[in-house]
């Protein structure tokens, strides 16, 4: 028996350990200060600090409110202990001990209510002279529409600094609910087909700010990813004047074939590529494909290896995406013509 217990002694030991470690582990991640996507620490736009604001008010009412409770919860366990010859207190009926906790958190919450609602509407406020932009959610990329130039992208956001953003956030009717979220930008907005939302935001200085969708859409929602590249104006005006050119002509070689092969081929029934025949709005627009860093939802780092593997069969590489697989359709030489032709296309 005494070999048993001392036994079961270890087997706890060993599990409060583990727990302990866990506990560490998961404390430390939130003391990861590289984290691109961490929306506790440093909240770059306006909008996000606003929401960080509001989550410092209510996480500080959650923690006093969590510490009375527990406070007022072990007193009562210790005081009201089973004892013999004593028979718990009943408060059935108690009509005003059930009016006081009744007031209580709705007081609370219509007191929550007023910096939520006021934030909220702020947030949705539109702003003089903002530069307006439609985001568009679709499995499992995102499309960007510069409303003024009318100039289409895909998964990277560039938007000039110092500069107010109204992003008319639209569902696509054919698609699923999606969530838009930078965390360093701004806050989560639902994306929700035959809808349209809007979020307001802007970028005090340049950098890359990462994000994600963060309502389940499908297999490979985890991996529908996007990117918001804050430049300054000139570089921004530069960057916009660039993809409102058509794309550039192969005359000779792989690219040529390669162009040539895309327009023939199921490619341009999907595609859209300024200055060729092909203007389809089913996948993203790729018209300055090679200038982005990233394609496939931001996911796939834009280079020969990652698109001959993306083109030879997509679904392999990111499982649920709509393009098809062109494995033993075309061959290894077809692919590598047309990967050839997409990255001529800056």
């Amino acid at each position: 028996m005494e070999t048993c217990l001392k036994g079961s002694d270890r087997k706890s030991l060993r599990a409060a350990a583990l727990g302990v470690l866990l506990l560490v582990a998961l404390v430390l991640t939130g003391c990861e200060d590289r984290a691109p996507q961490d929306f506790l620490n440093h909240p770059i736009g306006e909008t996000a600090k606003e929401a960080d604001r509001l989550w410092d008010i209510v996480f500080a009412i959650a923690v006093v409110i969590f510490v009375l409770v527990e406070a007022v919860l072990v007193f009562a366990v210790v005081k009201f202990r089973r004892r013999p010859g004593r028979e718990a207190a009943q408060f059935h009926g108690n009509t005003r001990l059930e009016i006081v906790l009744t007031l209580i958190p709705a007081l609370l919450l219509a007191g929550l209510a007023v910096p939520m609602v006021s934030t909220l509407f702020a947030a949705a406020e539109e702003q003089q002279g903002a530069l307006q932009i439609r985001v568009v959610g679709k499995q499992f990329w995102w499309e960007y529409e510069y409303m003024d130039s009318g100039v289409v992208t895909a998964n990277e956001l560039h938007i000039p600094t110092g500069t107010p953003i109204r992003l008319v956030i639209e569902g696509d009717p054919n698609d699923v609910i999606h969530s838009y979220w930078a965390p360093r930008l701004f806050g989560k907005q639902d994306v929700v087909p035959g809808r349209t939302n809007f979020i307001n935001m802007e970028a005090p200085k340049p950098g890359t700010y990462w994000g994600q969708c963060t309502e389940y859409c499908g297999l490979s929602h985890a991996n529908m990813r996007l990117r918001v590249v804050a430049q300054d104006p000139d570089e921004f005006e530069d960057w916009l004047a660039l993809q409102e050119e058509p794309a550039a002509e192969p005359t000779s070689g792989a690219a040529a074939e390669g162009q040539k092969l895309f327009l023939e081929n199921a490619c341009a029934g999907c595609h859209a590529i300024q200055g060729t025949d092909a203007a389809a709005r089913v996948g993203p627009d790729l018209t300055h494909l090679a200038g982005r860093s990233t394609f496939a939802g931001a996911m796939f780092e834009t280079n020969e290896q990652n698109l001959v593997k993306w083109v030879t069969d997509a679904p392999g590489v990111k499982p649920g995406v709509k393009m098809p697989s062109f494995r033993g359709q075309l061959t290894s030489e077809e692919v590598e013509s047309i990967v050839a032709y997409l990255l001529t296309l800056e």
